[in-house]
């Protein structure tokens, strides 16, 4: 599966992950919407979660600070999908609930459409990418084995029931 990225440039170059992966030809960079090929957009603000039953030739994420995250910012080609739950495993965010990088949304991605050794690829370039898929091993398997978006849906209700108790 191909990875593509939607590069703003607004974060500290030496901490961007996206940058790395496409140092190491993991993922391609665009600095435009329009230069961004169609693709299934990961997007928090999306209506639908990403899960099995969807089958894309390319994944595509935003690299920007979240300060600049809002809707407008990801007006890209494609379908649209959020993540579920899942927790930053970066040094910058570690333990926060829906705070990714760049490489850890696509990871959980490629991981919940059954691509974890591509996963476990892309992460291996950074020293706590392994952390990422220990810290969320349970709940992106059980992503992975859902049959479409509304038993992810389920799943991650399960998961933010349990952070609430």
């Amino acid at each position: 599966m191909k990875l593509h990225v939607r590069y703003e440039g607004d974060d500290d170059p030496d901490k961007c992950t996206a940058r790395k992966l496409a140092k190491f030809d993991l993922a391609e960079l665009h600095r435009s919407n329009r230069a961004t090929p169609y693709g299934l957009v990961l997007d928090p603000h999306a209506e639908q979660a990403l899960s099995p039953a969807d089958d894309p030739d390319a994944l595509v994420a935003l690299d920007c600070s979240w300060e600049s995250a809002d809707v407008d910012a990801f007006d890209l080609r494609g379908e649209h999908r959020a993540l579920p739950f899942l927790v930053a495993a970066n040094p910058v965010n570690f333990g926060k609930p829906f705070a990714l990088t760049t490489v850890e949304a696509l990871a959980a991605a490629l991981c919940i459409l059954g691509e974890r050794d591509h996963a476990e690829r892309i992460l291996a370039k950074f020293t706590w990418g392994e952390t990422f898929l220990e810290l969320n091993d349970e709940p992106l398997r059980r992503y992975a084995d859902c049959a479409d978006s509304t038993e992810v849906v389920a799943v991650q209700d399960d998961y933010l029931a349990d952070e609430s108790a």
